[in-house]
């Protein structure tokens, strides 16, 4: 319980690569939205100061949605540096509570306050929330993030996991060339080895060398994307191609897994950047290709979250709750 429910509240967003940032004014809507490179600070806690002093702001709550399991007093970023002590940085921030939550533990909590322009639909659009089934979120950005939303006693509960880890399952033969060809250099090969930043550029230099194209560039994501937006290189728009179905394919998988017949939201930074190629892709097939259970996945909305900071408000959520 927050003491002084008239102090300024702090929300943020930490990933692997940007920190988001707002404030509230006890519990009102975010304002003051701001966002800084990870690897400009050498912690959150220097990020968070420049951010408040730069707004003469002096919290007394905050809720930090942050890439990683949430477990005891140390928290350690998946794809970043970066660690830190919770008390730690609480009391370096002046503040009376910290609350940390996983970053898709947040976006969960978010998904029930989108609607409208926060979200394009893939396929069969979400229905406003019921309250009565499942929802699920899968986020690819430089990482890739799942959460469940599981409505009881007229509340929801997040449920976190570290489902981007889970094991690829390749669907076709040139799936499996990509996996053999990626596994030169793992042992495993996980969702989040294709559905990522990362996954981007090595379903590009994969398929390059399966196509005959050994000589592939090591380019950055961005640069994968932005050629296969344009149609500048064909090895670009089939790499996002791959990517978008196999992105269905979990999504799926996500859904038959959490029961989610409330819907699938896709976040993460990846997938409104390549929304025109995401529509014209196998995104839907893949996703209702689950044999037996086919029908039951057909029925499950699909959208990609638009709105700019969804975790933000699920962070706000969790402090006001």
């Amino acid at each position: 319980m927050i003491s002084d429910s008239t102090g300024q509240w702090l929300v943020a967003d930490i990933g692997g690569t940007r920190l988001r940032a707002a404030l509230s004014d006890a519990g009102g809507p975010p304002h003051a939205f701001a966002e800084l490179a990870c690897a400009d600070y050498p912690g959150p806690a220097e990020a968070l100061q420049r951010y408040l002093s730069s707004n003469a702001a002096r919290p007394v709550a905050a809720c930090l949605a942050v890439a990683g399991p949430v477990a005891g007093d140390e928290f350690r970023f998946t794809n970043n540096a970066w660690a830190f002590s919770i008390e730690e940085l609480r009391r370096r921030l002046g503040l009376e509570r910290l609350l940390l939550k996983n970053d898709f533990e947040a976006l969960a909590l978010a998904l029930p306050t989108l609607a409208g322009t926060d979200l394009h639909p893939l396929g069969l659009a979400i229905e406003p929330p019921s309250g009565r089934h499942t929802l699920a979120v899968v986020g690819p950005g430089t990482g890739l993030g799942v959460a469940a939303l599981v409505p009881h006693a007229g509340c929801w509960i997040a449920q976190p996991g570290e489902g981007g880890h889970i094991g690829f399952a390749p669907q076709d033969d040139l799936e499996r060339e990509v996996e053999r060809v990626l596994r030169r250099s793992k042992t495993r090969v996980t969702n989040e080895d294709i559905l990522s930043g990362a996954g981007i550029a090595a379903l590009y230099r994969a398929i390059g060398e399966v196509e005959g194209q050994p000589d592939a560039a090591h380019i950055a994501p961005a640069e994968v994307t932005r050629r296969a937006l344009v149609g500048e290189e064909d090895l670009a728009v089939h790499a996002v191609e791959v990517f978008c179905a196999v992105l269905g394919a979990v999504a799926g998988d996500v859904a038959l897994l959490a029961g989610a017949r409330g819907g699938v939201f896709i976040g993460g930074g990846i997938a409104p950047r390549i929304l025109p190629l995401l529509e014209r892709s196998r995104f839907r097939v893949r996703f209702e290709d689950k044999g037996v259970q086919r029908d039951y996945v057909r029925a499950i909305g699909t959208a990609v979250i638009t709105a700019p900071f969804p975790a933000l408000q699920g962070a706000l959520a969790a402090l006001r709750d």
